[in-house]
């Protein structure tokens, strides 16, 4: 009789912080930090329009110059974020559910800033909520999906 091994893969980064905070809280975090600092400006158009000036200048071999605004760092770095909250959300076990309940909460707390709060109708600011919507939903669908799976390998 052929015995069955089943292989335990923990995805985590190590830190109990880094499995409970969701990733894309961090620019959100950077976001409320620029706009209630004051380091973009005081108005939204101001905001809007030191998100969208050049703020990385890269030389390309063509010897054309791609200007890399505020909002496209953040944006970049961000689908990246997103890329590893997807893979974190594999997990089943109670950090991931304080993950997503921590994500859930995040999403809120951005709908409310982008609908009521000055400064934050952006598309950099809403681009950012999509992204936190992808991963609730995401993370919620994966999780069950794993758990679910689970489940049908204990009982077979």
């Amino acid at each position: 009789m052929a015995r069955q091994f089943r292989r335990r893969i923990h995805i985590g980064t190590g830190s109990v912080f880094f499995d409970v905070i969701p990733l894309l809280a961090l620019p959100m975090i950077f976001y409320n930090f620029v706009v209630f600092a004051g380091i973009a400006g005081s108005t939204p158009a101001e905001i809007a329009a030191w998100m969208i000036a050049p703020a990385l200048t890269v030389p390309m071999f063509s010897g054309a110059v791609l200007n890399l605004s505020m909002s496209d760092i953040i944006l970049f770095l961000s689908m990246w974020l997103l890329f590893f909250e997807i893979i974190k959300s594999a997990r089943t076990d109670a950090l991931s559910v304080m993950n997503h309940s921590i994500s859930t909460i995040t999403l809120l707390v951005a709908t409310v800033e982008f609908v009521a709060v000055p400064g934050f109708s952006t598309a950099v600011f809403c681009l950012l909520a999509v992204m936190q919507l992808v991963d609730v939903i995401a993370g919620f669908t994966v999780t069950i999906a794993a758990a679910t799976r689970g489940i049908r390998n204990v009982v077979s």
